[in-house]
């Protein structure tokens, strides 16, 4: 069996901020608040996995890379972080970077429903949803199979981490929500016959 945690990036913007949605074509770096979270976050995993991680990935983005750097940086012997592409957050098309106001006054809020809820991408979104689900299986697959004895560490974004969950097939915790807030983690428990959710949402 492989440990796998999934976790999403800490903050981009702080209370003040004019907050826009960020995705692939916007690289932000973690704003003060989100440098805090991945400091938090790298307390608590090294707490959770005393061990360290055996492998590590994350997206080209800035801020997943951060948030992963601090995270094995009070890790003993941590592995090389590796670069994954399907991991960049999605790419929002028309409402890359707006403000929400704009987006809801764009798509409505059923549709931001549809997708909060159900993963379903609304009208413009640039995103393959099978090619992700077949590339978060593919991936966990191959750590499965890899039978590591340490834990495995992946930092990706909101849009890319809720299809992990396509993956899952069965549940040792039923998620009330299939995004992941920013700084906050899911556990796998990986075989390559069965993936198990053990946690969604941790925040520390």
């Amino acid at each position: 069996m492989t440990e796998i945690y999934i976790v999403r990036h800490g903050n981009t913007f702080d209370k003040g901020d004019i907050v826009t949605r960020v995705g692939a074509r916007t690289d932000l770096a973690l704003s003060t608040s989100g440098e805090m979270q991945a400091a938090q976050l790298a307390i608590h995993l090294q707490q959770a996995v005393p061990g360290g991680f055996g492998k590590a990935y994350c997206s080209p983005l800035i801020r997943t890379r951060q948030s992963a750097e601090a995270i094995l940086g009070v890790a003993q012997d941590a592995p090389d972080l590796e670069t994954l592409e399907f991991l960049r957050e999605i790419d929002y098309g028309p409402d890359e970077n707006q403000a929400e106001d704009k987006v809801i006054e764009r798509l409505g809020e059923a549709a931001l429903t549809a997708w909060d809820e159900a993963a379903v991408p609304p009208p413009g979104w640039v995103i393959d949803p099978t090619q992700l689900k077949q590339d978060w299986a593919a991936l966990i697959l191959k750590l499965a199979v890899d039978q590591s004895a340490k834990p495995v560490l992946i930092v990706t974004s909101n849009g890319i981490a809720r299809y992990v969950l396509d993956a899952v097939t069965a549940y040792e915790e039923t998620p009330d929500s299939i995004k992941l807030k920013t700084g906050a983690y899911g556990v796998l428990d990986a075989t390559p016959d069965a993936v198990t959710l053990r946690r969604w949402n941790v925040r520390p």
